[in-house]
C-alpha cells in the first residue's frame, strides 16, 4: 500500500513522514532552508493547534499569499489536517481582486509575506485574521485548549475539499475549483502511473501555488512519495537553481522552456547543439543532465523549441490538464511525440464531442464551482462529462492533439477557422526578440499581431549595442522592427496563407504575468487586451 491510496491527505503526509523521518523535505533555494519530514511534521502539529484557536476547523477556509518558500507547504498541510480548506492568491493580485477572492471563499484566516499584508488590509473582506510570516506571528500563535491533533486529523473524511484552485478569469470572475482529498489522490495515482515519482527525486518548487500544477506536484504528490522539494521564491534564480539541484523531476510552462533554449543558445556560441557531446555537456552544465522526464504544459509549446529540448536528450513530454480535473492526458517520454499531448490518464474516458470538443469523466474531476451549482452544472452536466472547452483531435492508438479554445477560434470573414495558438506559437518562437503575442483575425479580412518584445532577450540584445532596454523607445527603433519583422516572416513561412500575419504593430511595454494582458500562467486574456488596444488594432486595419 502506498501513501496515495490512504483515505487522505493527511494519512499520506503521516504515512511519509513516520517512513522518511531523517530525510530532507523541503529546502529553501541558495541553502538558507532544510526542513526534515520529522520537523516538517512536528512543525505541522505544533501550527495546527495554534491554527484551531483562531476558529480554524473542518469547513473552513485558509489563505496564503506568499513566495515559493517552505512556510507554504508547513501552513497548508496544518490547515488540511484541521479539515480547512486552503487556497493560494496569485502574487499579483490587486486587493480588489484579493477581495474577490476572501469573500467568496468567506476567509477569516490568511498566511502572508510582509510585502503583501498592505494588499491584504486594504482589500478588507471577512479576514480576521492576518499572519504575517517575518513579524513572527505563526510563532505567537497559542494552541486551543484541549485540542487533540491526532483525533482532529483522523476525523478527516476523503470528501472534504482540500483545496480551491481558482480560475485565471480569462473569461469572467475567477471560479473557486473545489478537490477532495478522494479526488487529488485519485490524480496523484493517475499521473505517477506514468510519470513515477521516488523518495530519492529532487524537484523544484517555483511556478505559483495557485495553479494546480505546482501545488499538485510539488506539494501533494510530495506529501504520498517523499522528494526532496526545494523552493525557489524568484524565478530569475531558476538558472543558477538547476544547477545547484540538479532536478531528476521538472515541469515547467512553455515560456520557462524557451528562455531555457535562449539561455543555452547563448553558452554554446558557435558550437551545435546537433553534436551528440555539445549536446549532453550542455544540459549537464544546464543542471538537466539528470532530468527523469521533464512535463511542459499549461499551452503549446513551439515545435522547434521541443525539438531544441529533444537535441538536448532531455525527457520532455507535452501534457494537458485544467483547474477542474487536473493533469488530464500526457504520454511518458518514451512515447511522446511532438505535437500532441499523449493519450488520457489511466482511470479517465473520453469522449469527442460532434463539434470537436473534448470530453473527459474520470475521479479526479472537481466536486464543483464554489457556491456556483448553475456554473458547475454548464461544465459538468449530469452525464458526469467535464466540458473541457478544448478543440482537438485523436490519433488511431489514442493520443490528442490540441487544436485551440473552443472560444477563441478565429473565424476571418471569409469564413476560414484558424487556431489564433498556432499562429501566435510560429511567431513568437520565431525570434528570441519576441516576447508574448496576440493575433487578431476574428471576422476580419486577414490576420493581424499586436506584438510585445522579450524581457530578457532585449536586455542581451541592448547590452551588445550599448543601449538602454527601454520598449517605449526600442518599440520605435528600426533595428528592433527589423529584427521583429525578420521573425514574422519566419513564422509565416510555416503557416498557409489565410493564417499570415499581414501586419502587426510593437507595443511599447512588455507583457508581465498577471498584468492585464495575461494571466500569473501566461494566458491571453483576450478580450481584455483587445479592449484595451482596440485603437491600435483598428489602425492595423485602416
Amino acid at each position: 500500500m502506498t501513501a496515495a491510496d490512504f483515505p487522505t491527505l493527511c494519512a499520506a503526509f503521516q504515512h511519509t513522514a513516520a517512513a522518511r523521518p531523517d530525510a530532507v523535505a523541503l529546502r529553501e533555494a541558495g541553502g538558507g532552508v532544510e526542513v526534515t519530514w520529522r520537523e516538517y511534521a512536528e512543525r505541522v502539529r505544533t501550527l495546527a493547534a495554534g491554527l484551531a484557536a483562531l476558529g480554524v476547523g473542518r469547513g473552513a477556509t485558509v489563505a496564503t499569499m506568499m513566495t515559493n518558500r517552505p512556510e507554504f507547504h508547513l501552513v497548508d498541510t496544518a490547515a488540511i489536517h484541521l479539515g480547512a480548506t486552503t487556497y493560494s492568491i496569485y502574487n499579483t493580485s490587486s486587493a480588489e481582486q484579493i477581495a474577490f477572492l476572501v469573500t467568496d471563499a468567506d476567509t477569516r484566516v490568511v498566511v502572508c509575506e510582509s510585502q503583501f499584508a498592505d494588499r491584504i488590509r486594504a482589500a478588507g473582506g471577512p479576514v480576521e485574521h492576518l499572519l504575517v510570516l517575518e513579524d513572527g506571528d505563526l510563532d505567537r500563535l497559542t494552541p486551543a485548549p484541549g485540542f487533540d491533533f491526532d483525533a482532529t486529523w483522523h476525523a478527516v473524511e476523503p470528501d472534504d475539499v482540500a483545496c480551491l484552485i481558482y480560475t485565471s478569469g480569462t473569461t469572467g470572475a475567477p471560479k473557486g475549483v473545489e478537490h477532495t482529498h478522494r479526488g487529488i489522490l485519485a490524480l496523484d495515482r493517475a499521473v505517477t502511473a506514468v510519470f513515477d515519482i521516488q523518495p530519492s527525486d529532487r524537484t523544484i518548487s517555483y511556478l505559483p501555488a495557485s495553479h494546480i500544477a505546482d501545488r499538485g506536484l510539488n506539494h501533494y504528490f510530495a506529501m504520498s512519495h517523499g522528494p526532496e522539494v526545494t523552493c525557489l521564491a524568484d524565478l530569475k534564480g531558476l538558472p543558477a537553481t538547476l544547477r545547484a539541484v540538479r532536478p531528476t523531476v521538472f515541469a515547467a510552462v512553455p515560456r520557462v522552456w524557451e528562455k531555457t533554449k535562449l539561455g543555452i543558445e547563448l553558452r554554446l556560441g558557435e558550437a551545435s547543439i546537433d553534436d551528440p557531446g555539445v549536446a549532453r555537456t550542455v544540459a549537464r552544465e544546464a543542471g538537466l543532465g539528470e532530468v527523469r522526464w521533464a512535463l511542459s504544459g499549461a499551452a503549446a509549446i513551439p515545435p522547434e523549441v521541443y525539438r531544441f529540448l529533444a537535441a538536448l536528450g532531455l525527457p520532455v513530454s507535452e501534457v494537458w490538464g485544467m483547474s477542474e480535473c487536473g493533469l488530464g492526458t500526457g504520454a511518458a517520454p518514451a512515447d511522446a511525440r511532438p505535437g500532441t499531448v499523449g493519450p488520457v490518464l489511466p482511470g479517465y474516458e473520453y469522449r469527442v464531442a460532434d463539434d470537436g470538443e473534448l470530453l473527459l469523466r474520470g475521479p479526479t474531476l472537481m466536486r464543483g464551482y464554489r457556491g456556483a451549482p448553475e456554473k458547475t452544472a454548464e461544465a459538468i452536466p449530469a452525464d458526469g462529462w467535464l466540458r473541457t472547452g478544448d478543440i482537438v483531435s485523436v490519433a488511431e492508438d489514442g493520443h490528442i492533439t490540441i487544436v485551440d479554445r473552443k472560444k477563441e477560434l478565429i473565424i476571418n470573414s471569409g469564413g476560414k477557422n484558424m487556431s489564433p495558438t498556432n499562429i501566435e506559437n510560429a511567431i513568437s518562437s520565431a525570434s528570441p526578440l519576441i516576447g508574448p503575442v496576440m493575433v487578431i483575425g476574428d471576422a476580419r479580412p486577414y490576420n493581424t499581431m499586436l506584438i510585445t518584445l522579450d524581457p530578457d532577450a532585449v536586455a542581451a540584445w541592448c547590452t551588445e549595442r550599448g543601449l538602454e532596454p527601454d520598449p517605449a523607445i526600442l518599440a520605435k527603433d528600426e533595428e528592433v522592427r527589423a529584427a521583429v519583422q525578420a521573425g514574422v516572416d519566419a513564422g509565416n513561412a510555416g503557416l498557409s496563407r489565410i493564417e499570415q500575419v499581414k501586419r502587426f504593430t510593437i507595443l511599447p511595454g512588455y507583457w508581465e504575468p498577471g498584468g492585464d494582458e495575461v494571466t500569473p500562467t501566461m494566458k491571453l486574456r483576450r478580450k481584455p487586451t483587445a479592449q484595451k488596444y482596440a485603437a491600435e488594432i483598428e489602425a492595423l486595419y485602416a
